[in-house]
């Protein structure tokens, strides 16, 4: 490879970085080459991508981004992660990938700009999608007003029902 190849890689993952909300570095050493088109395909649907490029290349691509805090971690076979919306379902495609493959293991993540354990992205998987979340905020937003209308006017709901059956308890005695 030569020096302008080296420039143009480091130049787009130096973008890829800037543009990721979430990253995640893995190892991968082992890995069938079908396995790896998988999980590949599996992020692709959920806005991320993983790439895999020399650690020397990764290490000058994320200085001076959000993700610098995993340079510390290429080492060995290197795949990265890089999730551009959403953190959870790349989360949870790649809990999913590791627990079914036990040659790719994942070794650090960064979560905008800030380092997570294995434990808090495995955490992180298990969190509801954004859009369930927000239905379900939206559901307790909405709970809270119906209730207090029901509440508010269940007492002269309760003095109408009263009235109504004064009224037929008078007409049933002037029968």
């Amino acid at each position: 490879m030569n020096r302008d190849e080296k420039v143009t890689i480091v130049s787009e993952l130096n973008d890829s970085f800037n543009r990721a909300k979430f990253a995640v570095v893995a190892d991968y050493c082992g890995l069938k080459v079908s396995d790896f088109r998988k999980i590949r395909v599996e992020l692709k649907n959920c806005n991320s991508e993983i790439r895999v490029a020399k650690n020397t290349l990764l290490k000058r691509a994320v200085q001076d981004t959000g993700n610098a805090a995993l340079s510390g971690d290429f080492a060995g076979t290197t795949a990265v992660v890089l999730a551009y919306s959403d953190p959870v379902e790349p989360a949870k495609v790649l809990t999913k990938f590791a627990g079914d493959n036990e040659k790719f293991k994942i070794r650090c993540a960064v979560l905008e700009g800030e380092r997570i354990s294995v434990d808090k992205l495995e955490a992180l998987s298990k969190l509801p999608s954004k859009e369930v979340l927000l239905g379900q905020l939206l559901s307790t937003w909405n709970s809270v007003p119906t209730g207090l209308v029901q509440v508010l006017s269940g007492v002269p709901r309760t003095f109408a029902y009263a009235l109504q059956a004064l009224k037929e308890k008078k007409e049933a005695a002037e029968n």
